[in-house]
């Protein structure tokens, strides 16, 4: 990553299973303004065990209750098979490739294919020896947070540095499918990038884009989102993705947040300075007569700003004029006599 914000378009289950599907998302990405695309590689046996007994049945009032977990990966996964070609599309297109892994045969296939970045995903936070086996292929790790606790952040982070890597960024996450404006959270991300020394970033399941704009406005350097081509297209995350028209906007706005945010600085451009001629000074505004008092009738601070600045008001006030002034002369100190 470079000072940009790193805009992430997030795949995931929005293919249908259908690889075409998966590279014509992958060109309206790019067209979108992303900067990487990211996929997740699991298959429903890596992730779970085919068992519909209670402990298997979502049912906590989510997008997928009804399915077993094993159901639900099934439709959501992406084929392995998929993944060169999708690599290959996504690199010719100048974006970065990448994924999230969800077990050791995962990353050592992504591995196979060298990305050069890793996420994990919320609900494997506290997989900590997974945690750990991605940190040991020397890679910068990207980490959402949505179902931590700050104990679980804190392991995490300090899993990763223990086993050499030192790359980390946090992102802010509501794990809710849609997830409410109003549980978003966002002053947490300036906390958790003093808190635990790292980046940070949003991933972001709100149904609209002002969450990751603001997010950007509070320090996040990684932005991350689901991306479907068409939501009539259905899948399991097709409610919380973005098209690529409202994608677009969220790109555009993003990059406008960037440049206006800047630096630091109490500087003036040159074309601020310019405009400083604008500003108040001190000017006559009745004729005077030498010899005369500068009072408030006769003396005011107004615009422009070619007299004197207003703080010398109250000094010159009492004092005679040296000579005739006409209405409408900047005031200058060697105009004026005690």
């Amino acid at each position: 990553m470079n000072n940009n914000v790193f805009i992430i378009a997030e795949l995931s289950a929005n293919h249908n299973h259908d690889l075409s599907i998966a590279k014509e998302t992958i060109y309206a990405m790019k067209e979108s303004g992303a900067d990487a695309v990211k996929l997740q590689t699991y298959t429903p046996d890596t992730m779970t065990i085919d068992c519909d007994n209670e402990y298997f049945q979502i049912k906590q009032g989510t997008l997928w209750d009804g399915l077993t977990l094993y159901e639900l990966y099934k439709q959501a996964y992406t084929p392995w098979e998929w993944h060169f070609e999708l690599k290959e599309l996504a690199e010719k297109l100048g974006l970065t490739f990448f994924s999230t892994p969800f077990d050791k045969t995962s990353v050592d296939f992504l591995e196979e294919l060298n990305v050069p970045i890793y996420k994990v995903a919320s609900f494997e936070i506290t997989d900590l020896p997974l945690i750990e086996y991605i940190a040991s292929k020397g890679k910068p790790i990207i980490i959402s947070t949505g179902i931590a606790t700050i104990e679980d952040i804190d392991l995490a982070v300090e899993t990763c540095r223990k086993n050499g890597c030192e790359d980390i960024t946090l992102l802010k996450c509501t794990s809710a499918y849609p997830a409410p404006l109003e549980e978003a959270n966002l002053l947490t991300i300036p906390d958790m990038k003093s808190r635990f020394g790292v980046k940070v970033g949003l991933s972001d399941h709100t149904l609209g884009i002002s969450a990751p704009i603001a997010a950007v406005s509070l320090g996040a350097q990684v932005i991350e989102k689901h991306f479907i081509l068409d939501k009539k297209l259905g899948g399991p995350d097709s409610a919380f993705s973005l098209e690529p028209k409202k994608f677009a906007e969220m790109v555009k706005s993003i990059r406008e947040v960037e440049k206006a945010l800047g630096k630091v600085t109490y500087e003036i451009s040159e074309k601020v300075e310019k405009s400083r001629i604008f500003a108040r000074s001190l000017f006559v505004v009745k004729d005077i007569k030498a010899g005369d008092f500068l009072t408030n009738d006769n003396i005011r601070s107004i615009r422009p700003g070619y007299g004197l600045h207003p703080k010398y008001l109250k000094s010159v006030l009492g004092k005679k004029a040296k000579y005739d002034l006409a209405k409408g002369t900047p005031l200058k100190l060697e105009f004026i006599t005690e």
